[in-house]
């Protein structure tokens, strides 16, 4: 183990980003938390400018909770799967202006998993919490599993437990966050994993549809769209509650 973690900050030496805005400290768990859910499925690049006109707009988790949905998704506009913007905002709505400081209270936010909880947990108090991401098991497929496939995540976690650092465990997420993203740019090998799965084609998709329905709508047009699913789309977007209709046509 020492093996690993002496490669570990090795990497981060190298590899270590500085330039990240979620990064700086001291920590603000809300903004924290806005940065763990866009970043969820999206990549850092586009991450960066959307983040910093989130927090422009939207400067607290009692700002967020008092504004009005429509504005919300119009902020989130062109970072894609806009349920977690829905997610984000109700979440700010339940907090009270507080987050909380321990996983079980972090799991009553809608929208939050135990691995963005424990996220939080990590980046804003500086917890030893334990969670597998996609860069956290990058790194310990790399190290740890080199030849092997069908790798659980139970077997990771595991390994994570054993590993953290105590005493400063932010830093070392930063630190897998880091190499993981090198690692992947070297060559991926997620497919090593039990729960991989190929993300589907966005061209042509559904997922496509959507966000051009709602980046219309945004613009303050109505949808308009030649593909047959339209209709579906937008039944299924309602039924979310991310878009509604009115007299005068479809608005978020």
């Amino acid at each position: 183990m020492q093996d690993f973690s002496t490669a570990l900050w090795d990497a981060y030496k190298t590899y270590g980003r500085r330039d990240l805005p979620w990064r700086i400290l001291p920590a603000n768990p809300y903004h924290i938390l806005v940065s763990e859910v866009m970043l969820q499925q999206t990549q850092v690049p586009r991450v960066i400018p959307k983040y910093n006109e989130f927090l422009m707009k939207f400067p607290s988790l009692e700002a967020l909770a008092a504004a009005p949905l429509a504005d919300v998704l119009k902020a989130w506009n062109g970072l894609g799967y806009n349920r977690r913007a829905k997610y984000l905002w109700k979440a700010a709505k339940a907090s009270d202006g507080q987050l909380g400081t321990t996983h079980e209270q972090l799991l009553g936010l809608p929208g939050v998993g135990p691995n963005t909880a424990g996220a939080i947990l990590a980046y804003a108090y500086n917890q030893p919490a334990i969670f597998i991401e996609t860069n956290v098991r990058t790194v310990y497929l790399h190290w740890f599993f080199k030849d092997q496939t069908d790798v659980p995540d139970s077997a990771i976690r595991a390994l994570v437990e054993q590993t953290v650092d105590q005493q400063n465990p932010r830093k070392f997420y930063w630190a897998l966050m880091d190499w993981g993203t090198e690692l992947k740019r070297q060559k991926s090998n997620n497919h090593q994993s039990k729960h991989y799965t190929k993300q589907s084609k966005f061209e042509g998709s559904r997922r496509q549809i959507r966000g051009q329905v709602l980046k219309q709508l945004a613009a303050g047009q109505q949808p308009v769209s030649d593909d047959p699913r339209l209709p579906a789309v937008l039944e299924d977007l309602a039924k979310e509650g991310l878009i509604r209709l009115t007299k005068q046509g479809w608005t978020l």
